[in-house]
């Protein structure tokens, strides 16, 4: 089965976890912090907080920078539901915004002005499948009325520009991402003051940890605030520390792999706009190409399709369905409409890529596709003569 993503987990990973078990300490110690001074290197900024996971992290950001009850935030629904949760978590209102297009599936800037309120304090940007939205348009959007900005950097590790955008950025490496520590994540933040914040909630709002007190670094400690419970163990970040090497190389194979897709889907003909297939994100933009999106002919059956490319040994998957229309957020927020989202959400289908594969893999990918659609068309139905 060629997978949607497959982590690379090998001999050097066995080792840096060997050297965690030989090393006898396992909770937040030195390679956590290695990989967060690591991490912060590789995307421009000075420093770095580690985290248990992605959706921690998006909470973290939140309450260190003040949300909470009463609070509105401008969110897309195209997104993982951890995104809108997160606002739940701090007290917040999540606000639902729309896609620019079908071919471009950011957060509209131009719905989120339209939905903003006094209420609004601040609008957390999904890079979705690691394309990155324009910097320059949000920050003066955000600066003109006093907003927050937050990204939600799941899909885009390693990207030049990543964390640069948002007065705080959270990164994801769950097992599907270009990284993984399997559960885990990376918060970074335009203001030092709010970054020590967070890594102070990150563990129950206590002053010093066990590492410092062990070493004589501090005698005790103070809680100072109401925290939580977000560490990242020494094991993921010892992982970390050998993805994160590995993680330019892979990012370049992955973008390789976008281009071929998009030279063997034109090729064969099935790019072609409204009545074949669209291809998301035409225009060059910064992306770390997490996943590979298309947009199925607006009268294919995408549950044949995928059976299909199943019954050829391909998997594949839909990213994502929209928060807005989940029970909880139709009870919670009801009414809401996302013409856009809804529509890209019913044809969207992800393709396998990851840097497993090769340009044979994405050809075959590409004629398995084309041979899907053919089956997944749809019967005309017979005329009855009067």
């Amino acid at each position: 089965m060629l997978l949607v993503s497959e982590p690379i987990l090998g001999d050097e990973e066995k080792a840096a976890l060997a050297a965690v078990v030989d090393d006898g300490w396992i909770t937040m110690g030195d390679r956590v912090r290695r990989l967060e001074q690591a991490f912060a290197q590789a995307h421009g900024q000075p420093d770095a907080v580690a985290v248990s996971s992605c959706t921690a992290g998006l909470h973290l950001a939140l309450a260190a920078l003040g949300l909470g009850p009463g609070d509105e935030v401008l969110v897309p629904s195209m997104t993982f539901v951890a995104t809108a949760n997160s606002v739940l978590h701090v007290g917040a209102t999540p606000v639902f915004v729309d896609i620019e297009g079908l071919d471009l599936p950011l957060m509209s800037l131009s719905d989120a002005a339209a939905k903003r309120t006094g209420r609004t304090r601040a609008v957390i940007l999904v890079h979705y499948a690691g394309y990155l939205p324009d910097r320059e348009r949000w920050r003066a959007f955000a600066q003109a009325h006093g907003l927050i900005l937050i990204e939600d950097a799941a899909h885009a590790a390693g990207v030049t520009g990543a964390g640069a955008i948002g007065d705080a950025a959270v990164f994801s490496f769950y097992g599907n991402k270009n990284m993984t520590t399997a559960e885990g994540g990376m918060v970074t933040a335009r203001d030092p003051a709010t970054l020590e914040r967070i890594r102070l909630l990150r563990a129950h709002g206590m002053t010093s940890g066990t590492q410092q007190r062990l070493t004589g670094h501090a005698s005790g400690y103070d809680v100072t605030a109401l925290g939580f419970n977000y560490r990242m163990d020494e094991f993921r970040a010892a992982i970390g520390l050998v993805q994160l090497a590995r993680l330019p190389a892979w990012n370049a194979k992955r973008q390789a792999l976008a281009a071929r897709y998009h030279r063997s889907l034109e090729r064969g003909g099935l790019e072609r706009g409204g009545s074949g297939i669209v291809l998301p994100f035409p225009e060059p933009r910064p992306s770390a190409n997490h996943i590979m999106p298309v947009l199925l002919p607006a009268d294919a059956d995408r549950t044949r399709v995928m059976q299909a490319l199943r019954a050829r040994d391909i998997q594949t998957s839909v990213h994502y369905a929209p928060v807005h229309r989940f029970t909880l957020y139709r009870e919670r927020c009801p009414g809401v409409s996302l013409p856009l989202t809804e529509e890209f959400a019913r044809r969207t289908l992800s393709l396998p890529l990851h840097p497993r594969m090769d340009d044979g893999d994405v050809d075959a990918v590409t004629r398995a596709l084309a041979q899907a659609l053919v089956q997944a068309r749809p019967v005309p139905c017979e005329e009855t003569p009067p």
